[in-house]
Parts: structure tokens; sequence; C-alpha cells
């Protein structure tokens, strides 16, 4: 998946996001670029190049004492899918879905299994792939296959009781990074985001697209 706001909001309106809710790309992490994004910001989307240098597969304080709706990542090349339900199913208290649509029915399904089984249940949900065929066409690349090796990869970052949590598929768990607040989600996580772009500074594709209100 591209990290493509046009992209996002098509898959995921697709699957039920109500229109007042967007992915919205973030064109910098200075203070005044941060400024302009519209709030609330309920979850941010990272984009970055995996290398040996900003590979954090095994990086960061991994817990699974929470209450956090967390998937494995167990179809390649889906971490783009992976972030998009781990930003809008742990946000639930905010966005109300289209209960018409498919995303409703796979968390209803899938809220109280583990994260291995709620994978394995997605791996057998055909309307996530139909959604997504549907939502390409807005895109500006060709989609790559499972099994082709992508060097870039998306973690999503949300609020959870006073925390600054990533969720990234690969990890047995979400990784804590702090505390914050809804207010200052957005900006907490330029922090990270900073930490994650100074293991590797000669490379330069990182993308930020937040989720917030229209």
């Amino acid at each position: 998946m591209e990290s493509n706001p046009d992209v996002m909001n098509k898959y995921m309106s697709n699957l039920g996001l109500p229109s007042s809710w967007q992915f919205s790309d973030v064109y910098g992490l200075d203070p005044e670029l941060l400024a302009i994004v519209q709030k609330p910001v309920v979850a941010v989307s990272l984009l970055y190049p995996l290398t040996d240098k900003t590979d954090t597969s095994e990086i960061g304080e991994q817990n699974p004492d929470n209450d956090l709706y967390f998937v494995k990542q167990t179809i390649g090349n889906a971490c783009g899918t992976m972030c998009l339900i781990h930003a809008v199913l742990n946000n639930l208290d905010s966005i109300d879905l289209d209960s018409s649509k498919h995303l409703v029915k796979f968390y209803e399904a899938t809220k109280d299994m583990s994260p291995t089984d709620r994978a394995n249940h997605l791996e057998n949900d055909s309307a996530f792939g139909v959604a997504h065929e549907e939502s390409a066409l807005e895109g500006q690349t060709q989609a790559p296959g499972k099994d082709e090796e992508v060097k870039c990869h998306f973690v999503a970052f949300v609020h959870r009781k006073g925390g600054l949590w990533e969720l990234d598929g690969r990890k047995d768990a979400p990784v804590y990074h702090g505390p914050t607040t809804p207010d200052t989600l957005l900006e907490d996580t330029a922090v990270v985001v900073k930490k994650f772009m100074a293991r590797d500074p000669d490379e330069l594709n990182f993308t930020v697209v937040s989720l917030n209100k229209a």
C-alpha cells in the first residue's frame, strides 16, 4: 500500500470509516507544520525504510498487558492494512463506524481473540482484499504481490490511558514510547519518528500520515 491519504481514505471508507474522519498528510515534523494538521488526531501512521539500521523489530518495551486491539502480521506485504486496522480499531470510542460495512463485522468477530487468532481470521477474510483492490485505483504505483520483497514498513501510533503506543504486527505486542495525551499525540509521535530517522540519517523515505477529524 502507498502512504497516500487518497488510497487510505478510499480503502477504509469501503470498509466503514465515516467521512467525518480522514487520513491526512503530515508535511513535516517541525512545530509549525504539525500545527496545520486538523485536530483532533487519534492515530499516526509511519512508513519507513527497512534497513539494517532502521529495522526496529527487536527494539522497544513490548507490553502485552494492555487493552489495545492488536493483530499479528502473518500475511506478506500487508503492513499497510495492519497499520490502518490498528489506527481505526483502537479509536472506536471516537469513531462511529458504518455498521453496515465490514470493519464492524471484523471487529465484532475478533475482539475477544488473541493477536494470533485475529491474524488467522484476517488471512481468511476476502473483504479486505476486495476493498484494497478498489482503493488501489486511487494510487500512483502498482501494488506488490504478497510474496514480493518490500523494503518499507508501516506502523501505527495511538494514545491509550496516558501512553503513546506503537503497533507493529511483526512484534509480539504493542510497544510503549512514554506518556502522551489525546491533545499531544501528534507532537509526541513526531519525537519518536525523529528517533526512527536518526538511526539512518542517509535515508529519506519516511512518510507520516495522521488520522484526524475531517
